[in-house]
């Protein structure tokens, strides 16, 4: 069984890897690019997992709030790098009922201190001060199909993942999805 959900991990992480390069990044930040490259629908996937600080955290996370902003980025993407300055910025500033939740999904579980570092410092240089979360076993079929990092997607306080995910970095089109969903 922990072969297999290695064995399942790496592979997410391939691709996730392989989608992470600057000439894939621009690319991918126009919609339609987006919307072809994730094919991702439904329930965001039931999960029990901790923070970077090591808190729990279940996917009890979203009840309670109109949206959730999951943003999944990876400390070796520098568009992801890049984005989180202004992510910080925006999560001090968001609607009421929208909270802004980062998935990192490098980190290879709560023991994984170079890349839980590496990632706390980026957020720290960043001061991006918001929830991030390390990816658990119940998220790598869910991570899968994620082409690319930075993937964004929008999750309501059912845990229905609603809207287009949006890949690459573009924090106003966030912004404007979250706008819209709130009849802004």
């Amino acid at each position: 069984m922990k072969r297999k959900l290695l064995a399942g991990a790496l592979a997410a992480m391939m691709l996730l890897t392989a989608g992470c390069d600057d000439e894939a990044m621009e690319e991918s930040t126009d919609q339609k690019v987006a919307a072809q490259q994730v094919e991702v629908r439904g329930q965001f996937p039931t999960f029990t997992t901790t923070t970077l600080d090591g808190e729990p955290v279940t996917n009890q996370i979203f009840s309670g709030k109109k949206l959730t902003v999951v943003n999944l980025w990876a400390d070796y993407c520098g568009p992801c790098q890049a984005e989180m300055p202004e992510l910080g910025e925006w999560a001090r500033e968001m609607p009421e009922g929208v909270q802004l939740i980062g998935l990192v999904c490098d980190v290879q579980g709560a023991n994984d201190y170079q890349t839980i570092g590496a990632a706390q410092d980026i957020l720290d240089d960043a001061d991006a001060d918001f929830i991030n979360i390390i990816p658990s076993g119940d998220m790598m079929n869910f991570l899968s199909k994620v082409e690319a990092v930075p993937t964004t997607f929008f999750v309501d306080g059912n845990g229905n993942i609603v809207g287009d995910p949006i890949v690459g970095a573009d924090v106003d089109g966030y912004k404007d999805f979250v706008d819209e969903y709130l009849g802004n």
